[in-house]
């Protein structure tokens, strides 16, 4: 296992947390670590549908999130990824609150990983479940500050 580095972790943080599409689901990456993330919507109007409760697309894409930077956290630094399929069990609607989306790398192998991801409310209470397949980019590393920060400390 490697250590990540916190100044990098930051950077990522920052760089997706600013990106157009986030912002406009008021989706946070709150943390990175290897092997995981954990990605955060505090409800609101723009997630609901016409009856009422959260839209699946807002499930799918706290999923897809959550096992993609899971998965992405172990990856070299000079990779890119992008999703290739997304499987999703919706468990249970919902109306308010926060949906917090952990994500775990089952496995990264050279060309394919596989992320498995939940959603839970605040009280523990699990909402969907869904698995994501990102491809390997070789000439698609991330932009912004991170690009220059070693993804891992040395290990001595």
């Amino acid at each position: 296992m490697q250590k990540i580095n916190p100044e990098w972790t930051n950077a990522v943080k920052t760089i997706v947390n600013s990106c157009p599409y986030f912002k406009l689901q008021q989706m946070e990456l709150k943390d990175i670590s290897w092997g995981a993330a954990r990605v955060e919507i505090q409800v609101g109007d723009r997630h609901m549908q016409p009856f009422g409760i959260v839209h699946g697309g807002v499930f799918s894409t706290l999923l897809d999130a959550a096992g993609f930077w899971a998965v992405y956290s172990k990856a070299e630094e000079t990779v890119g990824m992008t999703t290739v399929e997304l499987k999703i069990n919706y468990l249970a609607p919902v109306v308010s609150g926060s949906l917090i989306g952990t994500g775990q790398c089952i496995k990264l192998g050279r060309s394919i990983g596989l992320g498995d991801a939940r959603i839970e409310n605040e009280a523990g209470k699990l909402l969907a479940h869904g698995t994501t397949t990102v491809m390997v980019q070789p000439d698609m590393s991330i932009k912004g500050p991170a690009h220059d920060l070693p993804k891992f400390l040395s290990s001595f």
